[in-house]
């Protein structure tokens, strides 16, 4: 069986707010195993991403999971916001470092917070048995050192009780299947899920892939060429990449996939469906996910 899981951003308007709620009451049926909700990158969301949360957990019949991060708050605030949560009956968590406020160019821990995401995840696990998603890098964090000192992170997020790795976005399939092999050869057996972007507007998916350093293959770079004024090829071309993508990875093994929707449905929804994911389904268990073939900061 396929799962899916989709993330959305908490909205700045109405007008963001309406897109948010259709675009989530679209893609309910597909049963995804939870939606996770993000976090500004200094924390500056945070009360708007607890009113997403909330109102999934209340409105809906879908697992709301609220991002964490370690920036701009000190442990104890962390962690009341997390028996809240729990309070709520919220079980699932994205734990993440999170990424320096607008204009500050190196992270620099709280002084009296944790410093990482292995360090929230044990905190987490502490207050409560949370299910928690952490971050993964297959082309490598563009922070870390190397490549080997990024798995061993994310070795110890998943030491500290973490469930699952969420990937960020990629493009070279290649990559993926490499930091698969790598994981499995460290005895990381956690799954390793892969993040999906479907491409809305190239030039916004270069500005993000410049930030978390995934590369952006030619051939993508050539598919869209000429299209900035063209919306309906531009739509076009997206699903095939992405559903070309997705059957790629689905013949390497991968049956867990998890989308960066941007609070769209559209390509998302026709993506779930070229992977046999309908509307319809029954949901899946809420309990300890099944383990995939293979497993964000």
């Amino acid at each position: 069986m396929m799962n899916v899981s989709f993330e959305f951003f908490p909205p700045a308007d109405i007008a963001m707010e309406s897109t948010l709620w259709h675009s989530i009451e679209r893609l309910a049926p597909l049963a995804p195993r939870f939606v996770s909700v993000t976090y500004g990158a200094d924390g500056s969301t945070r009360a708007r991403t607890h009113h997403v949360v909330s109102r999934i957990q209340r409105e809906t019949a879908l697992i709301g999971a609220p991002h964490l991060t370690c920036i701009g708050a000190s442990r104890g605030e962390i962690l009341d916001i997390a028996r809240q949560y729990w309070d709520q009956g919220i079980r699932h968590i994205v734990a993440l470092r999170g990424d320096p406020p607008q204009g500050v160019e190196r992270y620099e821990p709280h002084r009296e917070g944790f410093a990482y995401a292995a360090d929230l995840v044990e905190g987490l696990k502490r207050v409560a048995d949370f299910d928690i998603s952490v971050a993964a890098y297959p082309e490598t964090h563009p922070e870390a050192p190397s490549p080997d000192f990024d798995l061993e992170n994310l070795r110890r997020k998943l030491d500290a009780g973490a469930s699952r790795a969420i990937t960020q976005f990629f493009f070279d399939i290649e990559a993926f299947l490499r930091f698969r092999d790598r994981c499995a050869a460290a005895g990381i057996d956690a799954p390793i899920v892969p993040g999906i972007l479907p491409i809305t507007r190239f030039p916004q998916v270069l500005r993000f892939a410049a930030r978390c350093g995934a590369a952006i293959p030619r051939w993508l770079e050539e598919r869209f060429r000429g299209l900035d004024d063209d919306a309906e090829t531009r739509r076009l071309i997206s699903a095939s990449v992405a559903i070309e993508q997705v059957q790629q990875l689905k013949r390497h093994g991968v049956r867990d996939f998890h989308f960066y929707t941007l609070n769209r449905a559209e390509l998302t929804y026709a993506i779930c469906h070229a992977l046999g994911v309908r509307s319809g389904r029954q949901s899946p268990p809420s309990g300890e996910p099944e383990r995939a073939a293979g497993g964000i900061r």
